[in-house]
């Protein structure tokens, strides 16, 4: 007994010190800016974290279909409002957590859009631990930093200071067209939504409730990746939790997508004149229905003008 009592204990010691030199290890390779220079992995959605304390009225979670079609500095010069994509390539909803806990850190938005085609993409548990590993220990995404530390990666002060001035939106004006023909035909089926998704829905629901935010359910234009079915789909989840759930591809008249110049790659994701056009929409959208605060005349937001005339720049130099 007491050979298997030391035997435990020196498991528990050893997991122990493991842990420990992973936290530490941790602390030290993390970025201490989350500019590109200074090792950030994915630096659109965490240019957020330059941002003032409590200034983003809506976050925007997705995948590639939200960076295509939500530009935030077009609602601001529209409508006041902040807004913030942090959205990433197939992103999964385990990921758009992890985004959505983040930014809450230093945030308070008061609605958070939820963009849907990630929605019906599968992810498995083992999937889900990767992640929660890599929030807790993050060496083992930033590993290879060990490579460029500084003396200033030792105790040194974490200080956010790259502003995004695209605010996580990524331009692109190519065009690709396509003549779709009734993508969006109606129909009573419905299309299933896994049921670990679901369930992550609901803890994001949950969070924002807690945190006195609103989750909205948003559909981008895309005659590729979306159908009735799926709409129909959303739209009994929507009606499960009590969310507000909006199908920009059933605003043809209002919108007024014109897929032969505003789609980069015939149909699958809208460029930027399909992009002004969507955020235009979103944007009376928000203001009509949630009553954000238009901060245009408020001096604590004069940087966002200044943002607004550096992304103009941005835009007019883009291809």
């Amino acid at each position: 007994m007491k050979e298997k009592i030391n035997h435990a204990l020196h498991i528990f010691f050893f997991a122990a010190g493991f842990v420990i030199l992973l936290l530490i290890s941790s602390a030290i390779v993390i970025p201490k800016n989350n500019a590109k220079e200074a090792g950030m992995l994915e630096i659109n959605p965490n240019g957020i974290l330059a941002e003032r304390n409590h200034s983003i009225d809506v976050l925007v979670l997705g995948d590639s279909e939200a960076y295509s079609s939500i530009t935030p500095m077009q609602i601001w010069e529209q409508e006041g409002i902040t807004s913030y994509v942090c959205a990433t390539p197939r992103q999964k909803l385990d990921k758009s957590e992890t985004f959505m806990h983040q930014a809450f850190e230093n945030q308070n938005p008061k609605i958070v859009i939820l963009e849907t085609n990630l929605i019906y993409r599968e992810f498995s548990t083992t999937h889900t631990l990767s992640q929660l590993l890599d929030n807790t220990f993050p060496v083992l995404v930033y590993h290879n930093r060990w490579k460029s530390l500084t003396s200033s990666d030792f105790g040194g002060r974490i200080q956010y200071t790259w502003v995004n001035d695209l605010k996580g939106y990524i331009v692109h004006k190519k065009v690709k067209s396509i003549s779709p023909k009734d993508y969006m035909k109606t129909t009573d089926e419905a299309a299933k939504i896994p049921l670990r998704n679901k369930l992550f829905i609901e803890k994001m629901y949950k969070y924002c409730q807690d945190h006195g935010s609103q989750l909205v359910l948003v559909s981008s234009p895309s005659a590729k990746n979306w159908n009735y079915k799926k709409h129909n789909g959303i739209a009994k989840l929507a009606e499960e939790f009590g969310l507000e759930y909006l199908d920009l591809n059933l605003y043809e008249d209002d919108i007024a997508i014109d897929w032969s110049k505003d789609t980069r790659d015939q149909g699958d994701h809208i460029n930027y004149f399909g992009a002004v056009k969507v955020s235009e929409f979103l944007g009376k959208y928000l203001k009509d229905n949630f009553h954000l605060e238009d901060h245009r005349n408020d001096p604590m937001y004069a940087d966002w003008f200044e943002s607004l005339e550096r992304y103009k720049e941005k835009i007019a130099s883009a291809k």
